[in-house]
């Protein structure tokens, strides 16, 4: 597991958050949007899934960022008419995330969108397991610990939940010490997602795992060959699909080892796919755009 406990990871943490969230908060426009078809309790399955359809097969990314705020409102209506649903918690939780993250350029807006999901994951946890109430409070050892007892399989969606909330609060709080301090437990949330359900979301967890893996350079004791084999899985598990996981792996990996053949071999195959997959669409499309600017910026980055 990473270590967060040393002042010089720390700082090299802070130096890295910038890069880790035009990264990781592209991921969760994939990873939280599709989340979004939890919404079952009070509009019905129907109308949920084929929202959460509509978004995964969008193309035009403009076309989401104009109509998601209508069902921001719509969100936050259902979950006052029934404040402890954990499937409304969590669609709350996973659609402000994404849209803070994604959209938002305000960074004091970004950061109110993003405590509100923090806040909606936090009370989905609560509602569920009365005992984990004001659990992100808790000492590492202590939260470790709790987190281990959650052992069943039912219980990795609200974990995966939990743990991309509360990344990415901490990516868009980056200038927040107590936030970043925090990483270890996200890390600690996501390695019981993966050992419950490492297929959860096509591989999800392993992106986030692989990115949290190369945080820290090796030279600081980080793990480039752990991260690899996260990201290798995700491709795996997505049937080489999933555009966005060649990318992070060509960004994280290859420019972290300097190896301008992987690097530039993953994004030219992924310029050249066809983003139209099922489920896969729109996050392919921002896949795709992040893999032309990487290639643009190899020259000066090699």
């Amino acid at each position: 597991m990473i270590e967060m406990t040393s002042i010089q990871a720390a700082k090299t943490i802070s130096h890295n958050m910038r890069h880790y969230l035009q990264l990781c908060l592209l991921l969760l426009v994939y990873i939280n949007i599709t989340n979004c078809s939890s919404v079952t309790s009070s509009v019905g399955e129907g109308l949920a899934d084929n929202l959460s359809t509509a978004i995964q097969e969008q193309d035009d990314p403009k076309t989401v960022k104009d109509g998601a705020p209508a069902y921001l409102l719509m969100i936050d209506s259902l979950i006052a008419g029934d404040p402890e649903s954990v499937s409304l918690l969590s669609a709350g939780a996973n659609l402000y995330s994404s849209y803070a993250s994604v959209f938002v350029d305000d960074p004091l807006r970004a950061k109110r969108m993003a405590a509100k999901a923090w806040g909606f994951a936090v009370r989905a946890m609560c509602s569920e397991h009365k005992s984990a109430c004001e659990l992100h409070k808790r000492h590492f050892d202590e939260y470790a610990a709790y987190i281990q007892t959650l052992d069943d399989l039912d219980d990795a969606p609200l974990l995966y939940t939990y743990g991309t909330t509360w990344a990415s609060y901490i990516q868009i709080n980056a200038d927040d010490w107590n936030a970043i301090a925090n990483l270890s437990k996200v890390v600690v949330t996501m390695e019981q997602v993966q050992k419950l359900d490492d297929t959860h979301d096509n591989g999800g967890v392993h992106l986030y795992l692989g990115v949290l893996a190369s945080l820290i350079p090796p030279a600081l004791g980080g793990k480039p060959e752990v991260a690899r084999m996260h990201f290798e899985r995700a491709i795996e598990l997505s049937k080489g699909q999933n555009l966005m996981a060649k990318v992070i792996f060509a960004e994280k990996y290859a420019r972290m080892t300097f190896n301008r053949e992987l690097h530039d071999g993953i994004l030219e195959n992924v310029v050249k796919a066809d983003p139209h997959k099922p489920g896969m669409t729109l996050m392919n499309t921002l896949a795709q755009a992040r893999a032309k600017t990487l290639l643009k910026s190899a020259d000066e980055y090699f």
